[in-house]
């Protein structure tokens, strides 16, 4: 089963955005790295702003 393409596109924008990270450095990350760091980068959000909800939130 392949990794759908919308959340590896989801996952890019998200990282390129928060991380100003290239589309490159983005796709050098594995699939388990690059969830990862969305989850830290969201756990920082909610720290930043004192929510509940994560802005990339992985179920």
């Amino acid at each position: 089963m392949l990794y759908p393409q919308e959340r590896i596109y989801q996952e890019m924008t998200f990282l390129s955005y928060y991380l100003h990270w290239s589309r490159d450095e983005v796709m050098r990350l594995n699939h388990l790295e690059r969830r990862r760091w969305c989850r830290e980068v969201s756990a920082v959000n909610k720290k930043l702003s004192n929510t509940e909800q994560n802005t990339f939130e992985f179920r």
